[in-house]
């Protein structure tokens, strides 16, 4: 299975960075818009592959604009995470996510991966690194038993941090993917 990590488009959040960080539920741009238009002519994704998107406004908008008229599938596993992690950081406002019923409400016909983990209460964000692992493997995991490839539709810290949990080494900030950004690892 290859998974393809794909950035959400610029946010309205960054508009006035850092001053807009504690803005609940930021969508995206005209400019993050026209950066995943732009995207759609190098993703192809075929009827069996999984899309994965992190309940934030900007991911969502990211998936309905790069994929439109697909079945998405949402899961806290993928929301925002701090890279690096550190316990002194301050979660921002822009980071939480929509709660199950927020999801169920905006957006009909959703599909949500449960895995019997109580992963909806409790962010991922800042989360202690061992406990982050154990839920991320158990998400890799059911990407593995599906038929397709996956693609992850998420942001930058979480990005990073599932690609170290992969394997890669030596990750920082400078690997970042940028806005509408996407990074493929072949056979995990």
């Amino acid at each position: 299975m290859d998974i393809t990590f794909i950035r959400h488009g610029h946010g309205e959040h960054l508009m006035d960075y850092p001053n807009q960080l504690n803005c609940q539920h930021p969508g995206l741009t005209e400019l993050g818009k026209s950066q995943v238009i732009a995207l759609r002519k190098q993703v192809v994704v075929a009827p069996e592959d999984v899309i994965l998107v992190s309940p934030t406004k900007r991911t969502i908008e990211t998936a309905l604009l790069l994929v439109p008229n697909t079945n998405l599938t949402f899961s806290p596993l993928v929301g925002p995470r701090m890279f690096p992690q550190n316990p002194d950081f301050v979660a921002y406002v822009c980071d939480q996510i929509y709660s199950k019923e927020e999801l169920s409400h905006k957006y009909s016909g959703i599909r949500m991966v449960e895995l019997g983990l109580d992963c909806w209460e409790e962010s991922i964000n800042q989360m202690d690194a061992c406990r982050f692992k154990i839920l991320a493997e158990h998400l890799l995991e059911w990407c593995r038993q599906q038929s397709g490839n996956t693609y992850i539709i998420s942001h930058d810290g979480t990005i990073s941090n599932y690609r170290m949990l992969l394997g890669e080494k030596g990750i920082t900030k400078s690997d970042f993917l940028g806005e509408a950004g996407q990074y493929t690892m072949r056979n995990v």
